[in-house]
C-alpha cells in the first residue's frame, strides 16, 4: 500500500489517509457569515465518498475587526454555530473528518468591509496588500488581550459546532503573520519584532488559551507561513524554532505554507515547492506536519511523502477544480503498486 493510504493518528482522531484538502476560501456564506445551503453542497460534493483523510475547511472570522472579505464565514458569534454545525454534518455523513480555521485579518482588510479600524502589530503598510484606508493601527495590550480572547472563543464554538478540530491561522499575510514577520513587526514591547520569542508571544497566548477552552483532548492545528520570500522577512531558521515553541504550548498538527501575501514560493516551481520549509520543520518536531504547494499528481504526493518532506499532503486546487481527484488519485496509486 502507498504511503499516502495509510492512516495516521492526530490526538485520538484516526485519519483513513494522508490527504488533507487545505482551507480554501469561497465566498459562498451570507453577507453576515452565515453558513448557507451552497456553502454545504460545496462541502458535500468535496468530501463524498470518503476518499480525502481530513478537510480544513476555509478560514472563519473569529470577530469583526478580522474580517477578510464579503461572504467570509464567521465564527464571531455563538449564533454562527447551528450553521456551522450544518458544515460538520454534511462532511461527517461522507465519512470524512474536518477542522475549522479561524483567522483574524489584522491589517490586511479593509473598513469597507469591516466597518471598523484596521489594526495590526505596528502602523506599518502590510506588504503586497493594496487598500483604501489609512495605515493600520498597532494595536494596544487592550487590542491584543480581545484578540486572544475571540480566537479562544471561536475555538470552543468550533467545538460545539460538532468539527473534529481547530485551525490557527498565521500564514499569508494575516494578523499572527504580521507579529511573526519582522516586516510588519516594528514593536519595541514584550511582543518586539526584534526578538522570535517577541514575534510569537501573541501565537502562544492564542494557543494556550485556545487549548484552555477545549480541553486537553481536542486537536489544535496552526497552519504557518514559514517563510515570506522577501528580504529581512521570516526565514526557515525563525520557523523552526517558532514550530518547537508551539509544540511545546498544545499544537498538535503543523500546517505549512508560505509567501507573506501570495502562495508560492518564487524560486521553486516544481510541485510541492514548499517542502524546502515542511521539511526541517518536520525533523524538528514530533508532531504531523502537512505540506502544500501546487502539487496536482498523486505521485508526486507519495513521493513527497516517501522522502520525508512531511506527513500528510494538502492537495487545494486540483481538488477544487475537480472534486473526484481524490478518489482518481486513490486507485492511481493503488493501481501502479506504490
Amino acid at each position: 500500500m502507498s504511503l499516502m493510504n495509510t492512516p495516521i493518528k492526530i490526538k485520538k482522531i484516526e485519519l483513513k489517509n494522508r490527504l488533507v484538502m487545505p482551507p480554501m476560501a469561497t465566498a459562498k456564506a451570507d453577507q453576515t457569515g452565515q453558513a448557507t445551503e451552497k456553502l454545504c453542497q460545496y462541502y458535500d460534493e468535496k468530501s463524498r465518498g470518503g476518499y480525502i483523510g481530513l478537510i480544513i475547511a476555509e478560514h472563519c472570522f473569529v470577530n469583526q475587526e478580522g474580517k477578510a472579505g464579503n461572504s467570509q464565514l464567521s465564527v464571531s458569534e455563538d449564533d454562527d454555530i447551528e450553521g456551522l454545525k450544518k458544515i460538520a454534518a454534511v462532511i461527517h455523513n461522507n465519512d470524512t473528518p474536518v477542522f475549522a480555521q479561524i483567522s483574524h485579518a489584522g491589517g490586511a482588510t479593509q473598513t469597507a468591509i469591516t466597518g471598523c479600524r484596521l489594526l495590526s502589530a505596528s502602523s506599518i503598510q502590510i506588504p503586497g496588500i493594496k487598500t483604501h484606508d489609512m495605515l493600520p493601527s498597532e494595536m494596544t495590550q487592550r487590542d491584543i488581550d480581545k484578540v486572544v480572547n475571540d480566537f479562544a472563543k471561536a475555538a470552543l464554538r468550533v467545538k460545539k459546532a460538532g468539527f473534529d478540530g481547530v485551525e490557527i491561522h498565521s500564514a499569508h499575510g494575516y494578523l499572527l503573520n504580521q507579529f511573526f514577520s519582522p516586516l510588519t513587526n516594528k514593536r519595541l514591547d514584550q511582543y518586539t519584532g526584534n526578538t522570535l520569542q517577541g514575534r510569537i508571544r501573541l501565537h502562544l497566548e492564542i494557543i494556550r488559551a485556545v487549548r484552555k477552552q477545549v480541553g486537553s483532548s481536542y486537536p489544535i492545528a496552526l497552519r504557518l507561513g514559514a517563510c515570506d520570500y522577501i528580504e529581512g522577512g521570516i526565514t526557515i531558521r525563525d520557523s523552526v524554532s517558532a514550530c518547537q515553541e508551539f509544540e511545546k504550548a498544545g499544537v498538535d498538527l503543523l500546517d505549512i505554507s508560505g509567501g507573506f501575501c501570495s502562495y508560492i514560493n518564487p524560486t521553486v516551481k516544481q510541485q510541492g515547492y514548499f517542502s524546502e520549509l515542511s521539511a526541517p520543520i518536520k525533523n524538528a518536531v514530533r508532531i504531523p506536519v502537512i505540506l502544500t504547494g501546487g502539487i496536482t499528481e498523486a505521485e508526486t504526493a507519495e513521493r513527497l511523502l516517501q522522502t520525508g518532506k512531511a506527513d500528510m499532503i494538502g492537495i487545494g486546487r486540483a481538488i477544487l477544480k475537480n472534486s473526484h481527484w481524490a478518489k482518481q488519485a486513490a486507485l492511481a496509486l493503488n493501481q501502479s503498486g506504490l
